[in-house]
């Protein structure tokens, strides 16, 4: 008779500054569970990437980096996105627990520790992340022609938002890239991060309503011309928004507005600062840098420190300051990106 391969053992991983926290979850949960700890913030995002832990026991007041600061960079980042966090804290008012669950975790258990109560509330929440990752990968495997039609349809109403202007061909996917690394910089939740790829890659969807006379003209518009193609934000939005799926209301909302400017000078609505959206902030970056860096009819490509420079010049006019900033701290990871997507340009 074979033998049977014994229950996995869930990891758990503690954060807590306070070694006497640290020792009192180790005594109450080390016999049911395979455990590690970290004693500041820092340390935490470290060790959940070293231990792959299935829950995280996560102190807020800590000093540095906080449990609110340490719970966004683990949704941010796709490794940990998904790993449920239970908030272990001496903070007791009902702002700190509801601020608490907006960050995205799971339960919030107040100090001193329950032993009993603790015991119970792990096994909750590890039971219902078990069922979870099952059911996800049950969903996964059963929606794959679905989302593969998806991305397919996303992928032509990009291209045809393109179709009959002087593009070359990628240009739309580069930055979609591109908005997606500023957003995970800016620690956006993951799937949102990957959702402005996709939304990003439709936002001149309105330029099919534009004549093609406008949109091939190799010389400067006229004020009549000019003011018909910007026609293309408003036209994009009254398309993509008529859809219900969040991708298309955030597509919608990029082709809306990232034309606007961070000085209110931009087009279709001229507002200003934190008034536009963030996604359309984001894409107006990577729609910009990739528009200099690459070849037109019209102009050749800029090098690229020349376009980073641009950036960094068009912040506070043109660009939101702080997101200039974070794209400027990722140059490695858009200058891989370029690469890669240039690389594929040229094959193609």
């Amino acid at each position: 008779m074979p033998l049977l391969d014994p229950p996995r053992r869930f990891r758990i991983l503690a954060i807590d500054d306070e070694p006497a926290n640290l020792k009192l979850l180790n005594a109450v949960l080390r016999d049911d569970y395979a455990l590690s700890f970290a004693s500041c913030g820092v340390d935490g995002l470290i060790a959940a990437h070293k231990h792959h832990p299935d829950l995280i026991l996560l102190d807020i007041m800590m000093p540095e980096m906080d449990g609110y600061e340490v719970l966004r960079r683990l949704r941010s980042d796709p490794q940990t996105s998904g790993t449920p966090v239970i908030f272990v804290t001496a903070r007791r008012d009902q702002e700190g627990e509801e601020e608490g669950f907006d960050a995205g975790a799971v339960d919030y258990i107040s100090k001193p520790i329950k032993p009993r109560l603790l015991q119970a509330r792990v096994r909750t929440h590890l039971a219902l992340a078990d069922q979870r990752n099952s059911y996800r990968q049950q969903v996964f495997e059963a929606t794959q022609d679905l989302k593969k039609s998806y991305h397919e349809a996303i992928h032509m109403l990009g291209t045809a938002g393109h179709f009959n202007d002087q593009d070359t061909g990628l240009h739309i996917w580069r930055m979609g890239a591109f908005a997606g690394a500023i957003a995970r910089a800016k620690l956006w939740p993951v799937e949102r991060a990957a959702m402005l790829e996709l939304a990003a890659a439709m936002h001149d969807m309105g330029k099919v309503g534009i004549p093609d006379q406008i949109l091939r003209k190799p010389g400067k518009l006229t004020e009549e011309e000019w003011r018909t193609m910007k026609r293309h934000s408003a036209l994009g939005h009254q398309i993509l928004n008529k859809a219900t799926s969040p991708v298309f209301k955030l597509a919608a909302e990029v082709a809306l507005h990232h034309h606007e400017r961070w000085d209110g000078t931009g087009y279709p609505s001229g507002l200003a600062g934190n008034a536009i959206p963030e996604s359309a902030r984001i894409v107006a970056i990577a729609d910009v840098f990739d528009a200099l860096t690459m070849v037109r009819p019209y102009k050749v490509a800029w090098p690229v420190d020349k376009a980073f420079d641009e950036i960094s010049r068009s912040a506070g006019t043109h660009l939101d300051p702080n997101l200039v900033e974070i794209f400027l701290s990722v140059r490695g990871e858009i200058l891989m990106l370029k690469e890669r997507w240039d690389s594929r340009e040229a094959a193609a």
